[in-house]
Parts: C-alpha cells; structure tokens; sequence
C-alpha cells in the first residue's frame, strides 16, 4: 500500500491551536492521510499543556512531538510518563521523564517507528548526540517504518542527519524555525526529507510572535516574555508517501493552508 503520513509544523499560541483543530480533520480527509504527526511545543506560546495536548489528538494528530520548550510547563511533565503518544526529544538525558520514541500501529498492521530528536547546533542546551541517539534507537524494537521530527536551528545538522538516516528510514521532517522551506526530496535509498516544516500559528508575525517585540529586541530593548501575534493563521505541513512493501518513500509535498 502507500501510507500517507502528514506531519504538521509546530503549533504557536491558542490561534494557531485553534486553527489546527478546525482545519486538520477536513485536511487528513483531502489527502486521505493515514498516520499524523503534529509539533505541539509552542501551543502555550512557550511549551504545551495537558489539555492543549488532548485537544491536538483529538483533532487528528496520532502523535504529538517537542522541542526544546518542552519543560517550559510543568504541568506537562506528568503526562510525559502517562500518555505514550506524547514524544520529548530523545536525546535528552536518559533520567529525563517521558520517552523520546515509540511504535504505534499503523493501517493494514503496520508498525511504526516515530523518533523525536533534538539538534545541538545554536541550541540553548547540552543535548546528548542525535546522531548516535537514533542508532541506538534503530536497533531497538520492531517496526517496518521509522519517521522522525528533527527539532534544530541549523539547516546542515537537519540535512546530515537525512543523509545518515537514508536507507534506515522512510521520513525525516525538521522542526523550530518555524520557516517552511522548499527542498521537498526523496533521498537515494528513499528517504523522504525536508528541512522544516514551518508552523501553525500567525501569519502577521515573527516567526509567530508579535513583530513589535521581535523589532525591539534586535534593536537593543530588555528582555520581555515573547507573545503570539494576533491575526489570522496558516498551518504548514508536509505530505510524505510511503511504499510500504519498498519501505521507501515515493514522494514528498508541502500541503499548506493559509
């Protein structure tokens, strides 16, 4: 069969919450979507809340993955032990609560593999290697598919991390930017690959938050809490088709609302 993952840029703030909610179910209808993944780090504008989180699964999302916000609020942290189809980055320490991967079933008795991983270049942390993180992560478990959301600042980390996943894995999508970029691509040994999704959240914006705050903070300002912009949203996500008896990936394509 071909499988049709969408994965979904991180969410920003209760507008972009809100217009994922009313848009997704009428998207994974369109394209007839089998297994979504949704970046939900940024629904709280920094970080997730338990019902937040229960309001993107019950909008479609099959999984739901973080980033570097994810401890922002801790009111999360329970749920981190509790629900498995809740993600943090993998490489975080291994004394970190939750789990950073999972296998989840899929149509036709599919098994498969999500990772969530975290970059290390211009991040705010000392993350264990994602690169090493994912090998051990490859040989554990049995799946016939692995995706993975790349949570990461730099565009070379993202794309070396493809590279070194082609011919293991069927799909690699990059996350925290929240720019959608436009190198779409099917790898060699059929590797699926962009190198970020972009966001759900306000389009009037810096990268989701107010411009006036992002205009003062480059021009010297204090330090002040970001907030979302007001206005409308968009939602940017990627479409990746799966051969699931090739176990490759046979195409790529954003599929973004505005």
């Amino acid at each position: 069969m071909i499988l049709r993952v969408l994965a979904v840029g991180d969410v920003v703030g209760e507008s972009g919450l809100d217009f994922l909610c009313r848009h997704l179910p009428a998207l994974r209808k369109l394209h007839g979507i089998h297994f979504t993944v949704v970046n939900g780090e940024n629904a709280a504008s920094n970080g997730l809340l338990p019902d937040q989180a229960q309001a993107i699964l019950n909008a479609g999302a099959d999984v739901i993955t973080l980033g570097n916000h994810t401890w922002d609020k801790r009111q999360i942290v329970p749920l981190l032990d509790e629900c498995p189809y809740l993600l943090r980055p993998a490489n975080y320490t291994a004394r970190a609560p939750g789990r950073g991967w999972g296998i989840f079933d899929g149509p036709q008795g599919l098994r498969l593999r999500v990772v969530n991983l975290i970059g290390r270049w211009g991040m705010d942390s000392n993350f264990d290697n994602p690169f090493s993180t994912v090998d051990a992560i490859l040989a554990q478990g049995e799946a016939e598919l692995t995706l993975a959301d790349f949570h990461g600042e730099a565009t070379s980390e993202k794309g070396a991390m493809a590279w070194h996943l082609d011919g293991r894995a069927q799909a690699l999508w990059g996350t925290h930017t929240h720019v959608p970029t436009a190198d779409c691509q099917v790898l060699p040994q059929g590797l699926g690959f962009v190198t970020d999704l972009g966001m759900t959240g306000p389009t009037q914006s810096v990268i989701g938050i107010r411009p006036e705050q992002a205009v003062n903070r480059f021009l010297g300002g204090l330090p002040q809490r970001f907030q979302p912009a007001p206005g409308p949203c968009r939602m940017d996500a990627v479409l990746f088709e799966v051969d699931t008896a090739q176990r490759q990936c046979i195409g790529v394509r954003r599929v973004d609302i505005c």
